[in-house]
């Protein structure tokens, strides 16, 4: 479908007017009479007017869109030593494409933190390294964001964050060499980690706090997602499951020079909000969280992220998965946006939460995701305007 061509979000604030100023020339051959003068004058006048006018007219200008994509499953597969293609895969420029011609600007882009450095504190690896950097370049050659998610749930192989070898510093150490490779691209955000659990609140916060010190000490202003421990949850945010303090209390604690990051969030619609059920009989609980999260980024000044929520696709779940974006829309002033769980080449059919197109078919799904898309939000009030704030 022919359509306008997107302003990248991470390109927004530093916006252009719609022409140049123009440059004081010195004397060329004639000199202008007083009449040339008036009559460029008035061009130039009627050229601001049509191009203010034009600016003023256009969705995009009075309009703007959030982060809005989908996951893309496949490179965190299989074990650390998995063959590419074989146990893993990155997304393919086919599935790419289809989530871009449906209007999505961002993907989700889930890998597996042992295979991009298989030894703590050690370079990363070259080959992983550039697979990755060439599904970032195909991503973007389509016009979308980038989130960089090393899906490990605070753990590398079996040790959990904040045991040996697997400290603070290691962590710390992972996103500095990260950073470096992808530092103030435009379109690239940070994801510090999947799903942290199993791993008090208080010891999560030093984690992030030091793998956001790590990444802006070498330099890089890429937008961080930081999530909380406890599976990242919104309808528990406010709950201290594991001891130590709750997400939303001991998260307020985290520590960004610029200030540009914003907290992630998952959330399920079914009984345990783990997204493994047909059924959303969480659907209250989950929308209950949702306006609580929403009410507590407001309450603290602070932004949020969807980085995965996913339902099947019978009509109690597409009801569900409707009021979850239809609360993003609306506090558009604290929510930059979301991602959809899941999609990928890889996918089986059968998976209910699934949104890989089918033999040329869309999911059911993805009719109220698109739906979501084309619900904009006002430019004062948008999310794409968030920046650094130093």
């Amino acid at each position: 479908m022919a359509r306008a061509r997107m302003i990248h979000p991470f390109i927004i604030a530093q916006h252009h007017y719609p022409y140049e100023k123009p440059h004081a020339h010195g004397r060329q051959g004639h000199a202008m009479t007083a009449s040339m003068t008036k009559t460029l004058r008035r061009l130039l006048a009627a050229t601001i007017m049509l191009a203010f006018t034009a600016q003023a007219e256009s969705p995009l200008a009075a309009q703007q869109l959030c982060y809005r994509g989908v996951n893309l499953s496949g490179a965190e597969y299989g074990e650390r030593g998995g063959v590419v293609n074989v146990n893993y895969t990155y997304p393919s420029e086919q599935t790419v494409r289809y989530f871009a011609e449906k209007g999505m600007n961002t993907i989700r882009l889930p890998f597996r933190w042992e295979r991009l450095q298989p030894v703590l504190g050690a370079p990363l690896d070259d080959d992983e390294l550039q697979r990755l950097k060439d599904a970032v370049d195909l991503i973007q050659k389509h016009g979308m964001t980038v989130v960089l998610d090393p899906h490990n749930y605070a753990y590398y192989d079996k040790t959990q964050l904040k045991q040996a070898p697997a400290t603070d510093l290691a962590f710390g150490d992972f996103w500095a060499r990260l950073a470096v490779e992808f530092s103030n691209r435009k379109g690239v955000a940070f994801g510090l980690m999947n799903e942290p659990h199993d791993i008090k609140a208080p010891d999560w916060l030093e984690l992030a706090n030091t793998a956001i010190r790590s990444i802006r000490t070498i330099g890089a202003r890429n937008l961080i997602l930081v999530p909380g421990t406890n599976w990242t949850g919104a309808h528990s945010w406010s709950a201290d499951v594991l001891g130590g303090g709750a997400n939303g209390t001991v998260m307020l604690g985290v520590k960004d020079p610029i200030d540009f990051y914003a907290f992630e969030f998952h959330q399920y619609l079914d009984s345990d909000s783990s997204g493994t059920h047909p059924v959303c009989d969480g659907t209250d609980k989950a929308v209950k969280g949702m306006n609580d999260v929403t009410d507590w980024l407001r309450k603290n000044g602070k932004r949020g992220f969807l980085g995965e929520f996913g339902v099947a696709a019978n009509d109690g779940c597409l009801d569900g998965l409707k009021q979850v974006l239809d609360i993003m829309n609306a506090n558009s002033d604290v929510w930059l946006g979301w991602t959809y769980w899941a999609a990928g080449d890889w996918w089986p059919p059968e998976e209910p939460l699934n949104v890989q197109p089918h033999n040329g078919r869309d999911k059911p799904q993805m009719k109220v995701l698109t739906e979501g898309l084309n619900r904009k939000v006002s430019l004062a009030a948008s999310c794409a305007l968030v920046k650094p704030a130093k």
